[in-house]
Protein backbone atom coordinates (compact mmCIF):
# COMPACT_ATOMS: atom_id res chain seq x y z
CA UNK A 1 0.00 0.00 0.00
CA UNK A 2 1.15 3.51 -0.82
CA UNK A 3 -0.21 6.18 1.48
CA UNK A 4 -0.05 9.91 2.14
CA UNK A 5 0.27 10.70 5.84
CA UNK A 6 -0.66 14.14 7.13
CA UNK A 7 0.86 14.17 10.61
CA UNK A 8 0.77 16.82 13.33
CA UNK A 9 4.35 17.81 14.23
CA UNK A 10 5.01 19.87 17.35
CA UNK A 11 8.47 20.15 18.93
CA UNK A 12 7.24 20.82 22.46
CA UNK A 13 4.37 22.23 24.50
CA UNK A 14 5.35 25.81 23.61
CA UNK A 15 5.69 25.22 19.87
CA UNK A 16 2.78 26.24 17.64
CA UNK A 17 2.87 23.01 15.63
CA UNK A 18 1.64 22.26 12.10
CA UNK A 19 0.51 19.46 9.81
CA UNK A 20 3.28 17.95 7.67
CA UNK A 21 2.73 15.72 4.63
CA UNK A 22 4.69 12.50 4.13
CA UNK A 23 4.63 9.67 1.59
CA UNK A 24 5.04 6.02 2.58
CA UNK A 25 5.06 2.84 0.53
CA UNK A 26 5.23 -0.89 1.19
CA UNK A 27 2.61 -0.98 3.93
CA UNK A 28 0.93 -4.37 4.37
CA UNK A 29 -2.86 -4.57 5.06
CA UNK A 30 -2.28 -6.87 8.05
CA UNK A 31 -0.04 -4.38 9.84
CA UNK A 32 -1.48 -2.64 12.85
CA UNK A 33 -1.64 1.15 12.71
CA UNK A 34 1.21 1.44 15.21
CA UNK A 35 3.33 -1.02 13.22
CA UNK A 36 2.77 1.22 10.22
CA UNK A 37 4.04 4.18 12.26
CA UNK A 38 7.07 2.11 13.34
CA UNK A 39 7.89 1.41 9.69
CA UNK A 40 7.33 5.06 8.84
CA UNK A 41 9.63 6.26 11.64
CA UNK A 42 12.34 3.79 10.65
CA UNK A 43 12.19 5.10 7.08
CA UNK A 44 12.17 8.70 8.32
CA UNK A 45 15.24 8.15 10.51
CA UNK A 46 17.12 6.39 7.68
CA UNK A 47 16.74 9.63 5.72
CA UNK A 48 18.02 11.77 8.58
CA UNK A 49 14.62 12.93 9.82
CA UNK A 50 13.36 13.10 13.38
CA UNK A 51 10.88 10.32 14.22
CA UNK A 52 7.29 11.18 15.09
CA UNK A 53 6.60 10.88 18.82
CA UNK A 54 3.52 8.84 19.69
CA UNK A 55 2.35 7.07 22.84
CA UNK A 56 2.11 3.29 23.17
CA UNK A 57 2.65 0.57 25.73
CA UNK A 58 0.91 -2.82 25.79
CA UNK A 59 -0.32 -2.82 22.17
CA UNK A 60 -3.09 -5.18 23.27
CA UNK A 61 -5.95 -2.73 23.74
CA UNK A 62 -5.59 -2.65 27.52
CA UNK A 63 -3.43 0.30 28.58
CA UNK A 64 -5.15 3.12 26.66
CA UNK A 65 -1.86 4.84 25.80
CA UNK A 66 -2.20 4.72 21.99
CA UNK A 67 -4.54 7.70 21.77
CA UNK A 68 -4.51 9.09 18.24
CA UNK A 69 -7.08 11.08 16.28
CA UNK A 70 -7.18 9.45 12.85
CA UNK A 71 -9.16 10.94 9.96
CA UNK A 72 -11.30 12.88 12.40
CA UNK A 73 -12.10 9.95 14.69
CA UNK A 74 -10.63 8.89 18.03
CA UNK A 75 -8.70 5.64 17.45
CA UNK A 76 -9.64 5.72 13.77
CA UNK A 77 -12.47 4.41 11.59
CA UNK A 78 -12.99 1.01 13.25
CA UNK A 79 -15.31 0.49 16.25
CA UNK A 80 -14.64 -1.09 19.62
CA UNK A 81 -10.86 -0.99 19.17
CA UNK A 82 -7.95 1.12 20.30
CA UNK A 83 -5.39 2.52 17.85
CA UNK A 84 -3.03 -0.42 18.43
CA UNK A 85 -5.86 -2.79 17.42
CA UNK A 86 -6.64 -0.84 14.26
CA UNK A 87 -5.30 -2.55 11.14
CA UNK A 88 -4.25 -1.04 7.84
CA UNK A 89 -6.85 -3.14 5.97
CA UNK A 90 -9.31 -0.46 7.11
CA UNK A 91 -7.63 1.82 4.56
CA UNK A 92 -7.12 1.62 0.80
CA UNK A 93 -4.05 1.93 -1.38
CA UNK A 94 -3.55 5.61 -2.22
CA UNK A 95 -5.51 6.89 0.79
CA UNK A 96 -4.59 10.07 2.65
CA UNK A 97 -4.56 9.54 6.42
CA UNK A 98 -4.65 12.49 8.81
CA UNK A 99 -3.09 11.78 12.20
CA UNK A 100 -3.43 14.22 15.09
CA UNK A 101 -3.13 14.20 18.89
CA UNK A 102 -6.27 14.28 21.02
CA UNK A 103 -7.49 17.88 21.16
CA UNK A 104 -8.59 19.18 24.58
CA UNK A 105 -7.45 22.01 26.83
CA UNK A 106 -7.04 19.49 29.65
CA UNK A 107 -4.85 17.29 27.41
CA UNK A 108 -1.98 19.63 26.42
CA UNK A 109 0.35 18.38 23.69
CA UNK A 110 3.78 17.35 24.93
CA UNK A 111 5.33 16.59 21.55
CA UNK A 112 3.92 15.63 18.15
CA UNK A 113 1.13 13.11 18.85
CA UNK A 114 1.77 12.75 22.59
CA UNK A 115 -0.55 14.52 25.04
CA UNK A 116 -0.45 14.88 28.82
CA UNK A 117 -3.41 12.97 30.27
CA UNK A 118 -2.36 13.23 33.90
CA UNK A 119 -5.63 15.11 34.54
CA UNK A 120 -7.30 11.68 34.51
CA UNK A 121 -4.89 10.49 37.20
CA UNK A 122 -5.70 13.45 39.42
CA UNK A 123 -9.43 12.81 39.04
CA UNK A 124 -8.99 9.22 40.12
CA UNK A 125 -6.76 10.25 43.02
CA UNK A 126 -9.48 12.62 44.17
CA UNK A 127 -11.81 9.79 45.03
CA UNK A 128 -11.09 6.51 43.32
CA UNK A 129 -10.45 4.39 46.39
CA UNK A 130 -12.15 2.15 48.93
CA UNK A 131 -11.39 1.55 52.58
CA UNK A 132 -9.99 -1.92 53.22
CA UNK A 133 -9.63 -3.60 56.60
CA UNK A 134 -6.01 -4.70 56.78
CA UNK A 135 -6.07 -5.61 60.48
CA UNK A 136 -5.83 -9.32 59.80
CA UNK A 137 -9.57 -9.77 60.22
CA UNK A 138 -10.47 -9.12 56.61
CA UNK A 139 -13.64 -10.64 55.19
CA UNK A 140 -13.48 -12.75 52.07
CA UNK A 141 -15.02 -10.83 49.18
CA UNK A 142 -17.05 -13.86 48.18
CA UNK A 143 -18.80 -13.71 51.56
CA UNK A 144 -20.62 -10.53 50.51
CA UNK A 145 -23.65 -11.31 48.31
CA UNK A 146 -23.94 -9.04 45.26
CA UNK A 147 -26.69 -9.03 42.66
CA UNK A 148 -25.44 -10.39 39.36
CA UNK A 149 -26.82 -7.36 37.52
CA UNK A 150 -24.85 -5.01 39.78
CA UNK A 151 -21.70 -7.11 39.44
CA UNK A 152 -22.01 -7.20 35.65
CA UNK A 153 -22.59 -3.43 35.44
CA UNK A 154 -19.62 -2.79 37.74
CA UNK A 155 -17.38 -4.95 35.56
CA UNK A 156 -18.62 -3.14 32.44
CA UNK A 157 -17.78 0.24 34.01
CA UNK A 158 -14.38 -1.02 35.17
CA UNK A 159 -13.54 -1.87 31.55
CA UNK A 160 -12.72 1.82 31.00
CA UNK A 161 -9.00 2.12 30.18
CA UNK A 162 -8.79 5.90 30.53
CA UNK A 163 -7.64 6.45 26.95
CA UNK A 164 -9.48 9.76 26.62
CA UNK A 165 -11.37 8.98 23.40
CA UNK A 166 -14.55 10.30 25.05
CA UNK A 167 -12.88 13.64 25.71
CA UNK A 168 -11.35 13.88 22.24
CA UNK A 169 -14.70 13.08 20.61
CA UNK A 170 -16.90 15.42 22.66
CA UNK A 171 -17.38 18.89 21.19
CA UNK A 172 -17.04 20.26 24.73
CA UNK A 173 -14.09 18.00 25.67
CA UNK A 174 -16.18 16.53 28.46
CA UNK A 175 -14.74 13.83 30.73
CA UNK A 176 -18.16 12.82 32.02
CA UNK A 177 -18.07 9.28 30.58
CA UNK A 178 -14.64 8.59 32.08
CA UNK A 179 -15.56 9.97 35.52
CA UNK A 180 -18.94 8.23 35.44
CA UNK A 181 -17.28 4.89 34.71
CA UNK A 182 -14.90 5.31 37.64
CA UNK A 183 -17.71 6.39 39.97
CA UNK A 184 -19.98 3.56 38.80
CA UNK A 185 -17.53 0.72 39.29
CA UNK A 186 -17.42 1.57 43.01
CA UNK A 187 -20.98 2.81 43.50
CA UNK A 188 -22.47 -0.48 42.29
CA UNK A 189 -20.59 -2.62 44.82
CA UNK A 190 -21.03 -2.71 48.62
CA UNK A 191 -17.29 -2.22 49.14
CA UNK A 192 -17.56 1.19 47.50
CA UNK A 193 -20.49 2.56 49.44
CA UNK A 194 -18.52 3.76 52.49
CA UNK A 195 -16.84 6.64 50.61
CA UNK A 196 -19.55 7.01 47.98
CA UNK A 197 -20.63 10.52 49.05
CA UNK A 198 -17.16 12.05 49.20
CA UNK A 199 -15.98 10.14 46.14
CA UNK A 200 -18.47 11.51 43.63
CA UNK A 201 -18.27 15.06 44.99
CA UNK A 202 -14.47 15.09 44.95
CA UNK A 203 -14.10 13.49 41.52
CA UNK A 204 -16.61 15.82 39.85
CA UNK A 205 -14.99 18.83 41.54
CA UNK A 206 -11.55 17.73 40.28
CA UNK A 207 -12.97 17.18 36.79
CA UNK A 208 -14.18 20.78 36.75
CA UNK A 209 -10.87 22.04 38.14
CA UNK A 210 -8.98 20.31 35.33
CA UNK A 211 -10.97 22.29 32.77
CA UNK A 212 -13.05 19.59 31.10
CA UNK A 213 -16.29 20.75 29.48
CA UNK A 214 -19.86 19.78 30.30
CA UNK A 215 -21.83 16.90 28.81
CA UNK A 216 -24.35 17.81 26.10
CA UNK A 217 -25.86 14.32 25.74
CA UNK A 218 -24.93 13.87 22.08
CA UNK A 219 -23.68 10.33 22.75
CA UNK A 220 -20.54 10.62 20.62
CA UNK A 221 -18.42 9.50 23.58
CA UNK A 222 -20.14 6.11 23.81
CA UNK A 223 -19.89 5.58 20.05
CA UNK A 224 -16.13 6.22 19.97
CA UNK A 225 -15.27 4.50 23.27
CA UNK A 226 -13.13 1.44 22.45
CA UNK A 227 -14.62 -0.40 25.42
CA UNK A 228 -18.24 0.55 24.79
CA UNK A 229 -18.76 2.29 28.13
CA UNK A 230 -22.47 3.08 28.33
CA UNK A 231 -24.06 6.50 28.77
CA UNK A 232 -26.08 4.88 31.56
CA UNK A 233 -23.04 5.43 33.74
CA UNK A 234 -23.40 9.19 33.35
CA UNK A 235 -27.01 8.96 34.49
CA UNK A 236 -25.86 6.90 37.48
CA UNK A 237 -23.16 9.43 38.36
CA UNK A 238 -25.69 12.25 38.18
CA UNK A 239 -27.93 10.38 40.61
CA UNK A 240 -24.98 9.73 42.91
CA UNK A 241 -23.98 13.39 42.74
CA UNK A 242 -27.48 14.64 43.51
CA UNK A 243 -27.80 12.28 46.45
CA UNK A 244 -24.37 13.26 47.79
CA UNK A 245 -25.18 16.97 47.41
CA UNK A 246 -28.38 16.60 49.42
CA UNK A 247 -26.52 14.74 52.17
CA UNK A 248 -23.87 17.47 52.26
Amino acid sequence: MKLTLKIWRQKNAQDKGAMVDYQIDGIEPDMSFLEMLDVFNQDLMSKGGEPVAFDHDCREGICGMCSLYINGEAHGPDRGVTTCQLHMRMFKDGDTITIEPFRAAAFPVIKDLVVNRSAFDRIQHAGGFISVNTSGNTIDANAIPIKKEDADNAFDAAACIGCGACVATCKNSSAMLFVAAKVSQYALLPQGRLEATDRVLNMVAQMDTEGFGNCTNTGACEVECPKGISLENIARMNREYLSASLKG
